[in-house]
């Protein structure tokens, strides 16, 4: 931290309590987050504040979007998809044509497109290699057909990032990744806003290609075949936002359940006076505090250009493991009313199940690692 980030901190700080958490509740009801949330954080440069103002964005570091995503985090937020909106950014950003970047990246930075990845299929997560979704080129466009699912944003998405298919005999060098445009386009459809365990306020959808038009010039970087090796060059920089979050969402459940444990009291004691309670806290905080160097350590090397695949899938693995057991220890000190979702770490369990999930599977994480060996 600087005094630069930290006075960046109390704005973002700010913006996320009065435009935020006043909406929490609604937005888990409606499923999705208001439109006009996406504009009020763009004004404040909130939105892409790692991408160079040539393009929109704020001119700062991932140390400067870092902030954003731990504020959210400390507030309890997991409905406003900003975090699939960066990373589609930075994939326009490194691996995007001139065109392409002046053409998006702006109107990503201001609020007025809302951007999505669609990766994931019925048949095909974590192996991006059993993609089937296609794209036929025509004179009027690609032709996408397939489908797409648990697309977080799917349900405001104005710009979805779509990996498919262009030469379905070459393998990996077969995919692309397509800049579908949503407006207009008769042959993209939106499924269902999907039920999930947690993180309800978030518009994770089902997406239908029925011969939805992609423009020819809207392949990312100009040439077909580069999507597998752009998705592994650009998977570092998601799989440290996970770890950022997931440093966050550890940090807020130790407080939470240290104000707890100092206020409640059992058999005539205040549980923080327990030794049982305070072995646990002692055990999670010392946890914590490892987690927040190595994060803090990858969040340096990422804004340095030395971040890694390897290092990468080790945070992402190792901190929503550990963010898991930390908040499942911290509700089990809540007793009773652990159980009941008026309490913050009761959302915040449920939330975190996916972050073992998303991003790549953690048992993909693992692997990855044990190649490097």
């Amino acid at each position: 931290m600087t005094t630069e980030l930290d006075t960046f901190r109390t704005a973002v700080r700010r913006f996320v309590a009065a435009e935020v958490v006043p909406h929490q509740q609604r937005w888990r009801a409606q499923q999705h987050v208001d439109r006009a949330l996406w504009r009020k954080a763009g004004e404040l440069g909130l939105l892409l504040a790692d991408v160079p103002d040539d393009f929109g964005g704020s001119g700062g570091t991932f140390a400067h979007q870092a902030v954003v995503f731990e504020e959210l985090a400390l507030a309890g937020d997991t409905a406003f998809g900003l975090h699939v909106h960066a990373i589609v950014a930075h994939y326009l950003l490194n691996h995007g044509t001139e065109e392409q970047k002046y053409k998006y990246l702006p109107r990503l930075a201001n609020g007025d497109l809302i951007a999505a990845i669609a990766m994931s299929e019925p048949g095909a997560g974590s192996d991006l290699k059993g993609i089937r979704t296609t794209a036929v080129r025509t004179d009027l466009g690609y032709r996408l057909n397939g489908s797409k699912t648990f697309i977080s944003n799917g349900f405001l998405a104005d710009l979805v990032l779509v990996v498919a298919r262009t030469d379905p005999a070459a393998g990996a060098k077969g995919i692309s990744l397509m800049l579908l445009e949503t407006a207009n386009n008769p042959g993209f459809r939106v499924g269902r806003i999907l039920e999930k365990m947690g993180q309800k306020g978030q518009d994770t959808c089902e997406l239908f290609f029925d011969d939805a038009i992609v423009a020819l010039q809207n392949v990312l970087g100009g040439e077909e075949g580069r999507g597998f090796a752009q998705l592994m060059t650009e998977l570092p920089y998601e799989r440290t936002i996970v770890g950022v979050a997931g440093v966050a969402c550890i940090e807020r459940a130790l407080d939470l359940t240290i104000t707890h444990a100092r206020e409640r009291r059992a058999f005539g004691q205040a549980l923080i006076d327990m030794q049982n309670t305070r072995f646990v806290l002692a055990e999670c905080k010392t946890e914590a505090t490892v987690a927040r160097v190595f994060i803090d350590r990858c969040i340096e090397d990422l804004v340095a250009g030395r971040m890694d695949t390897v290092r990468a899938s080790m945070a992402k693995y190792w901190i929503t493991d550990l963010q898991c057991k930390i908040v499942d220890r911290c509700l089990q000190l809540f007793g009773g009313y652990g159980y009941m979702l008026d309490y913050p770490i009761t959302q915040m369990y449920l939330d975190a199940r996916v972050q073992r999930i998303y991003g790549g599977a953690n048992e993909i994480m693992k692997e990855i690692i044990a190649r490097s060996l």
